[in-house]
């Protein structure tokens, strides 16, 4: 018997085969190559029609291709896909981490239930809105503590369970500029 690190170290082998293999075919497939291969096939295959009398058989035969290369690509496409995300998650997270004032609850929001960042969505939305009754230059941001208006923005249970404030209100420098321009 194998020790489980072998086999480890063997599905790791595998996944970077896939990898590999996934990453060249979902290049390929997008190349003006792969299209033009795939013309061809359509073509010699409708070329072949009188040939075989359209029968069943013609009909299965392209029907059946194009089910298996499907059914294969959309496996390689997801890999794809995943990895990109991936990429451009790993990418917003460091932004969202770098930059000064931005709010870190929204590295791995991805992560987040779907009711969870419907509720973010809306007060960006708010955010959006107050961001037009302040002056040019003020900061406004998704931490602070002021009511956006919305009974379900009012309050956010974290992952920890622990009941947070959770509108969008404006920051201390913003509610200063906003005073000054009014008096």
């Amino acid at each position: 018997m194998q020790s489980p690190y072998r086999m480890t170290e063997r599905h790791r082998d595998i996944d970077e085969i896939f990898a590999k293999v996934a990453s060249k075919t979902s290049e390929g497939a997008g190349s003006v190559w792969a299209f033009a291969g795939a013309a061809l096939i359509v073509i010699v295959w409708a070329a072949t029609g009188p040939l075989f009398h359209y029968s069943e058989v013609w009909q299965l035969v392209i029907n059946t291709g194009t089910t298996i290369v499907t059914f294969l690509m959309v496996f390689v496409i997801q890999h794809a896909q995943n990895k990109d995300t991936r990429a451009v998650h790993l990418k917003l997270n460091e932004l969202i981490a770098a930059v000064e004032g931005a709010s870190n609850r929204l590295i791995d929001v991805e992560d987040l239930s779907d009711r969870e960042v419907d509720r973010l969505y809306r007060r960006f939305q708010y955010l959006a809105k107050s961001a037009a009754k302040v002056s040019s230059g003020a900061k406004l941001t998704v931490d602070s503590d002021a009511d956006c208006g919305d009974p379900d923005c009012s309050e956010d249970r974290g992952r920890d369970g622990a009941a947070r404030h959770s509108s969008i209100p404006i920051k201390e420098e913003a509610r200063g500029r906003k005073q000054q321009q009014h008096s």
